[in-house]
């Protein structure tokens, strides 16, 4: 339509009106492209490097901890293999393998501390007893007792220090993850290195860690990595924190260091650090956030998260009650096209009185061919009386784009999606495997932009409307080739609302002949 309105005004050839429809389509493309690879400031300096320290822990006891979330190993300083229950390692697979985090030779949560004067734990302590109490005592009179439990998906290390010599001791506590990079990355998922820097998050994707290290001053925060639907996170209960990531080798390092605690002769300190290992999703994440401030802030919701935690909240709710997530992903289509329905119907109103229109347009265009500002005025005269407008019929297009890169996202990031099935798909988060959906999706669109253009006088070589809709009709090709591979569930939400679409431009089209 505003194609047709520069065209009336400004004639010009069909190809231009053909390029400024390809304009557009480069832009959608491109704004799809920019939202995923957003680059962020950098942070101000690098930090001193730090080995990963190959430690022979085969003489040292491993313990289990468990709760009815995950279980872990604890050995010496760290803990490792952690296994959630409620996640299937494959989406395929539901009562398979669960999903492991820290799994990999070399992969570690580190919780300990660096003295002065006396001595600490080090890596491969032998504590005596068991996770929910373990001890270690220094010929000196310093006495450790590690307390390990688990809440939810926060592994909680309490560490209470006795100070039974003779002498001031200083501990400084540190706690860091060791792991390597993710299988792979999903475009649009801001993935590697996070922190939580003085109530800011910072995100550091692998590929700049493999080239860089990064250090940061905080008074409080956290650090560790996030995958696509998993989070590993360790954060020190104690102020003046030095957070620090960086890659080494194969494997990236994320640590933090707090300031030093100074025990005096006869006293003790408790130190707690909390080390959250579950799903990237709202819930758990708000639920940890009890014990690590400001981790609830770390899901990746775009742009548009205005729009994509609602989707997703309602995605969630309409789950509850079918129990099933394609089903869910259907009734919040009909929900916004219910919600939509009085642009949509303004716009189908507004593109029939403009097909009306057409044999006027075109005389007004012959009549004042070489008066502009008369050509102008009749066309706006012409507007207000059939009162409608260009515009008015990209309403819902425009509408529609900030809807699909919010639930593009939400569909990204939705640790549900990843094992949700619906028919002959297994994950809705994944493309389609037989690409029926994007078939279904292409059809549907043709069908819906052969109805518009059905009553429209097909035969006007030089109607800008018809030039325009011959441009369109390839849409649903590239539409379908583009939808082919992404998220099947964001395929089922267009293919709906399209059918949706349909439906409502038939009702409109009936009333309008009554």
């Amino acid at each position: 339509m505003w194609n047709a309105n520069k065209n009336a005004t400004q004639p010009s050839k069909a190809s231009s009106r053909i390029g400024g429809m390809w304009w557009w389509f480069i832009m959608l493309i491109a704004a799809w492209l920019i939202i995923g690879w957003w680059v962020s400031p950098t942070p101000p300096t690098d930090f001193v490097d730090t080995n990963v320290d190959a430690i022979d822990l085969t003489n040292v006891p491993v313990y289990q901890v468990s709760s009815n979330k995950l279980s872990a190993s604890v050995q010496g300083l760290r803990i490792h293999d952690v296994k959630l229950s409620d996640f299937a390692a494959s989406a395929k697979d539901l009562n398979g393998a669960r999903v492991s985090l820290l799994g990999a030779a070399g992969d570690y949560a580190e919780v300990g501390y660096i003295a002065t004067g006396v001595a600490a734990p080090g890596v491969d302590v032998k504590w005596r007893g068991t996770p929910d109490k373990m001890t270690w005592r220094d010929a000196s009179g310093v006495q450790f007792t590690r307390s390990i439990f688990i809440e939810d998906y926060v592994i909680i290390v309490t560490d209470e220090i006795k100070n039974n010599s003779k002498v001031p001791a200083t501990f400084a506590p540190y706690a860091r993850i060791v792991r390597g990079a993710a299988d792979k990355s999903s475009a649009g998922v801001k993935t590697g290195a996070v922190s939580f820097i003085n109530s800011d998050v910072e995100y550091r994707d692998w590929r700049k860690l493999e080239n860089k290290s990064y250090a940061y001053s905080t008074i409080n925060g956290f650090t560790g990595f996030a995958d696509q639907y998993w989070e590993t996170i360790a954060s020190i209960s104690r102020p003046d924190q030095t957070i620090r990531v960086k890659g080494a080798g194969d494997k990236f390092v994320a640590d933090a260091a707090a300031g030093a605690v100074t025990i005096a002769p006869g006293a003790k300190d408790t130190i707690i650090t909390n080390i959250y290992t579950g799903p990237r999703s709202q819930d758990a994440l708000s639920a940890a956030a009890q014990h690590i401030a400001g981790i609830d802030e770390t899901m990746d919701y775009g742009w548009f998260w205005f729009l994509a935690r609602p989707m997703l909240w309602l995605i969630n709710m309409f789950n509850s009650f079918v129990h099933n997530y394609g089903i869910a992903i259907i009734l919040m289509t009909v929900l916004l096209r219910l919600i939509l329905w009085p642009v949509t119907r303004k716009s189908y109103t507004s593109m029939m009185a403009m097909q009306k229109m057409q044999p006027e347009m075109a005389r007004i265009q012959k009549l004042y061919a070489n008066d502009k500002p008369r050509m102008q005025m009749e066309m706006m005269r012409l507007y207000q009386t059939h009162k409608t407008s260009p515009m008015s019929g990209c309403l819902p297009m425009l509408i529609q784009i900030p809807i699909f890169f919010a639930l593009y996202k939400a569909l990204l990031v939705s640790v549900q999606m990843r094992s949700a099935h619906f028919l002959w798909i297994s994950d809705l988060a994944a493309m389609d495997p037989y690409f029926i959906l994007p078939i279904l999706m292409g059809a549907t669109m043709w069908l819906q932009q052969y109805l518009q253009s059905a009553s429209s006088n097909k035969n006007a070589g030089n109607d800008p409307v018809a030039q325009t809709q011959k441009a369109m009709k390839w849409m649903p090709v590239l539409f379908t080739v583009m939808f082919a591979w992404m998220p099947a569930g964001l395929v089922l939400y267009w293919t709906v609302s399209n059918i949706l679409a349909i439906v409502q431009m038939y009702i409109i089209k009936m009333r309008t002949a009554k």
